[in-house]
């Protein structure tokens, strides 16, 4: 039998990478992102991954159809997005209309066209959401409202597709050790404290724990905080 597929997006680095290095051993891969060269090395570590290079918010249906052979896929992680963070009365419009675009709109379009590859396999979607699209916090308003933008979508999507045998699954974690985090902390103006975030890793896991679970269980949300504990 063939091997399950993935699709990953914001497969390069960080978390997204992460991920697809958990589900390499049991899944062929298909690595999203718009730095091909970054994308190539992740697949060279990986035995049964290609890379997609793309732009998720310019994303067309030629993008999609463009992919061969996937007329099935069982697994759908979206993991791209951007922060940009500053006090609502400095928040222009166009960051609003770029960090909706990318942290929703572009997963929108994505699940949408890959609808039909998904019902195919009965397969499963994967939103890496943020302990933010739990709980808003000052100067983090349109980050916050994107990912409470992606919770709403992944509620609905699940009540849709369920009877199409699609599951859904959201994932919020706490701050990530990753290159994201860096600008972040670079943004807010304070120390980058490693060893107080989470491993890439531990969100992969949560990742694998979702969709290897049980046929008679559907996980639909995991919370990822880190053991330090706030890091605000």
């Amino acid at each position: 039998m063939s091997r399950p597929t993935a699709l990953i997006t914001g497969a390069s680095r960080g978390v997204g990478a992460a991920i697809a290095r958990t589900l390499a051993p049991t899944h062929a891969l298909l690595l999203g992102g718009r730095d091909r060269a970054a994308l190539d090395r992740v697949c060279a570590e990986l035995p049964d991954a290609r890379p997609w290079a793309v732009e998720l918010s310019g994303l067309a249906p030629s993008d999609v159809a463009g992919i061969e052979g996937l007329d099935r896929l069982d697994l759908l992680v979206h993991s791209a997005g951007i922060a940009r963070l500053g006090h609502l009365a400095d928040t222009p419009a166009e960051v609003w209309r770029t960090t909706f675009e990318i942290n929703v709109v572009a997963v929108a379009e994505l699940t949408r066209l890959l609808l039909p590859a998904l019902r195919a396999a009965r397969g499963h979607v994967v939103l890496i959401n943020s302990g933010s699209g739990l709980r808003a916090n000052a100067d983090w308003g349109s980050y916050a409202a994107s990912k409470f933008a992606l919770r709403a979508f992944a509620d609905v999507l699940r009540e849709e597709e369920h009877p199409n045998g699609v599951r859904v699954t959201t994932i919020y974690p706490g701050r990530v050790d990753t290159d994201m985090q860096r600008d972040v902390r670079v943004q807010e103006g304070g120390p980058y404290q490693p060893e107080r975030y989470l491993d890439p890793d531990s969100v992969a896991r949560g990742v694998l724990a979702a969709v290897t679970a049980t046929p008679d269980a559907h996980v639909t949300e995991i919370t990822v905080r880190p053991a330090a504990g706030p890091t605000r």
